[in-house]
């Protein structure tokens, strides 16, 4: 198909999700944009001319900041606060149009994108109450881990290339600090370590999968742009029948994991795997892992259906389903949990990266007190 006849739907340049169509905000003022708002958290205005992008950045800043404007005239760009836009966006059609042209009309609509650190996120809803509480600081809880934003680098120092041999280095020495650094100097860096998934033993993979999180994590907190397009290429691979999906589903459901303030939608598409007996324990898993830091993203989905996986004739299923029920509270499943107390059979858990042995009825156990726990 040629450049010119090519229409897509608007996406977020933070997450790559499709976002609605714009809408005047329920306080519109004279001069407003129509406003809309990603699941990952970023707020987007919609300049349908295309000479007015100054007004648009004023209007996103102020949206997402809840209309406080002395809070938003304080933000650092970058170190308090990320930007991106979507050029040659149609508001009429919403569709982003490639050729700039539309049945004869010319189309130069931005969609322009900003997308508040958490801390300042926080703030910015604090203050919406009671502008006393600006000063008294928030922390991140992304994935009940606190991730500062990474510095800005020296724009003067040179910027390192990245290739096979340092970053299969850098992975195998833990290094995540110089990995998170070559991913801001060289883009290609997260395909080479994704290249390093295809390994046939499981522990490299899982250890490769848990590094690429950690790094991912940081990375996303000033490019989350670049683990976004990763994730799409993770989950490309695992949906093309002529590729192995070797440790694509464990490196999404850490990715997602470690930070489901920004990438907790993509869980709902691991779903997709669970037909698959070869994916499905690992789907299992990364639901898990996402259930640890945000229980409510997995409760938001149809679980019902996992509770037939406690049957499986996979111990690796059984186990990984029992252990992501507890972790979501699944009050519904006590009864089928117990039934799981006298089976011994083995299978292997990664835990950070590191496999582990454990049985199914030492995880359906674990889920159990945890329900009952959390019910007291």
């Amino acid at each position: 198909m040629a450049k010119e006849s090519i229409t897509t739907s608007p996406w977020c340049p933070f997450c790559g999700q499709k976002v609605g169509r714009a809408t005047d905000s329920a306080e519109r003022k004279m001069h407003e944009f129509p406003v809309g708002r990603c699941l990952c958290g970023a707020v987007y205005v919609s300049e349908a001319t295309g000479h007015n992008v100054g007004a648009a950045i004023v209007e996103a800043l102020l949206y997402a900041c809840d209309g406080n404007g002395d809070l938003a005239w304080e933000l650092i760009p970058e170190d308090d606060y990320l930007t991106g836009r979507v050029e040659n966006y149609d508001e009429v059609s919403h569709q982003v149009i490639a050729k700039k042209n539309l049945d004869g009309r010319g189309v130069r609509g931005i969609l322009y994108f900003v997308r508040l650190h958490t801390d300042i996120s926080e703030i910015a809803k604090k203050t919406k109450r009671t502008t006393e509480e600006i000063t008294s600081g928030f922390i991140s809880e992304a994935g009940g881990e606190g991730f500062s934003v990474e510095p800005a680098a020296d724009k003067k120092r040179q910027k390192k290339k990245a290739n096979k041999k340092s970053v299969k280095d850098l992975v195998g020495r833990e290094d995540v600090d110089n990995l998170v650094q070559l991913c801001f100097d060289d883009k290609k860096t997260f395909r080479l370590m994704q290249r390093l998934l295809y390994d046939p033993l499981d522990e490299n993979r899982w250890h490769t999968a848990w590094i690429i999180g950690r790094v991912s994590a940081r990375v996303s907190t000033r490019k989350p742009g670049q683990v976004s397009e990763l994730l799409h290429r993770l989950f490309e691979t695992c949906s093309d029948s002529a590729a192995s999906p070797w440790g694509m589903v464990e490196t999404l459901g850490y990715i997602i994991s470690m930070r489901p303030d920004i990438f907790g939608a993509f869980s709902k598409h691991l779903l997709n795997y669970l037909g698959d007996s070869t994916t499905r324990p690992l789907v299992l898993w990364a639901l898990a892992e996402v259930a640890g830091n945000r229980p409510d993203l997995i409760r938001d989905m149809p679980f019902y259906s996992l509770f037939d996986f406690l049957q499986d004739p996979d111990p690796r299923v059984r186990g990984n389903t029992a252990r992501l029920l507890g972790l979501i509270r699944a009050t519904e499943a006590v009864i089928q949990l117990m039934g799981l107390s006298g089976d011994l059979e083995e299978f292997s858990l990664c835990i950070d990266g590191k496999l582990t042995s454990s049985t199914v009825a030492v995880e359906a156990a674990a889920a159990i007190e945890a329900i009952q726990g959390g019910e007291e």
